[in-house]
């Protein structure tokens, strides 16, 4: 595993520890995002408003991570 898509598949399982190793060393905007989410799963919203921030989107105070997650899925699907 060593791709943005394993690290969702990662986050999709609630493994937040091993998502972020790999979050961690990609400079993207989707990377950023996948960033913050691995924040929101730790509990951590003012490293995820920061990593949201990098990525060009707002942390959503309430957000459902799931729905995130979803929607970063969505969004590297054709990668």
């Amino acid at each position: 595993m060593n791709t943005l898509h394993d690290a969702i598949a990662l986050l999709e399982n609630g493994d937040w520890e091993a998502a972020h190793k790999f979050v961690q060393t990609d400079d993207s905007t989707t990377g950023a995002w996948a960033h913050g989410i691995v924040h929101m799963l730790e509990g951590d919203l003012k490293n995820a408003r920061y990593w949201f921030g990098r990525a060009g989107r707002e942390l959503v105070v309430g957000a459902q991570i799931d729905d995130e997650i979803v929607a970063l899925k969505a969004s590297v699907a054709d990668d």
